[in-house]
């Protein structure tokens, strides 16, 4: 039974690891946030930069994409600065409002050699949606971050998530993103790393870290 169980105890392959999978942050830019209404933009800009801190941390190829900077404005400070210089500098500003029929976002992907593709922008029902259909029908496998990602309206929103899932895309959370990064506390070496984003990052979650670093820091007095 005991080696039976070994056996069985290994993760689905659908997990992303950071060895399989890439990540492509969409127009999350001021004058795209504008419209959203599907949730709040304090909450958009929270949920994407815990996706880019948690990708910089396990290594995580990341791709920065926008549209019309002159008009779309820049990409949230609070994303950029969770990103590394590298990955700011050399993002891919478009004229497509889909950014797959951008060859320079297609070469990127095929240049990593990973089918798993990691999706978040604004809005979810275009500048998500149309390259999460258009990846998976070129043959990825694709994961949207939903709550990274906001529509002109909660139905706007709603429709392409359910759209997205028909067509086999997966949905997931930022939080969840940096779970399934990590997957095991004994890693010692991402450990205080992770709880840093969790604590930055997760609300409630966060707060209740804060308190128990402090109530462990008074035990040691």
């Amino acid at each position: 039974m005991a080696k039976e169980a070994n056996e069985l105890a290994r993760p689905a392959s659908s997990l992303l690891t950071p060895d399989d999978s890439v990540l492509i942050l969409i127009d999350h830019q001021s004058q795209m946030a504008f419209s959203v209404q599907s949730t709040t933009i304090a909450e958009v800009a929270d949920n994407t930069a815990q996706l880019a801190a948690s990708a910089r941390l396990f290594g995580v190829p990341t791709l920065l994409t926008t549209v019309a900077e002159s008009f779309s404005g820049p990409v949230f400070e609070k994303v950029t600065a969770e990103l590394d210089d590298d990955v700011v500098r050399n993002r891919v500003e478009r004229t497509t409002v889909n950014a797959w029929e951008d060859p320079r976002v297609v070469d990127w992907v095929l240049s990593t050699g990973r089918k798993k593709i990691v999706i978040a922008g604004l809005w979810t029902e275009v500048c998500v949606a149309f390259p999460v259909l258009s990846a998976i029908e070129a043959g990825f496998e694709v994961y949207f971050v939903e709550d990274a990602s906001g529509g002109v309206s909660e139905t706007a929103h709603r429709a392409s998530v359910d759209r997205m899932v028909q067509a086999g895309g997966v949905p997931v959370t930022s939080a969840q993103y940096l779970y399934e990064l990590h997957r095991d506390w004994a890693n010692a070496d991402k450990y205080n790393d992770v709880i840093a984003i969790a604590k930055k990052y997760q609300g409630v979650f966060g707060v209740g870290i804060e308190y128990h670093q402090d109530k462990a820091a008074r035990g040691a007095e």
